[in-house]
């Protein structure tokens, strides 16, 4: 009998691509921290920034 390594946790073809949820980790506490420094206001954050006016 043949020794195979165990793996507890096959992967899983419907989960999410791990580069893509660690992007949306990063942008998603880009979002917290601007909702925690402009707090309170009644605008909303934004993920981008807006373009350097011309003036």
């Amino acid at each position: 009998m043949s020794k195979k390594e165990f793996n507890p946790a096959p992967h899983d073809k419907h989960a999410d691509d791990p580069k893509h949820a660690v992007q949306a980790d990063k942008e998603q506490r880009k979002l917290e921290k601007g909702l925690e420094d402009t707090f309170p206001a009644s605008d909303p954050v934004s993920e981008t920034q807006p373009k350097p006016s011309k003036d």
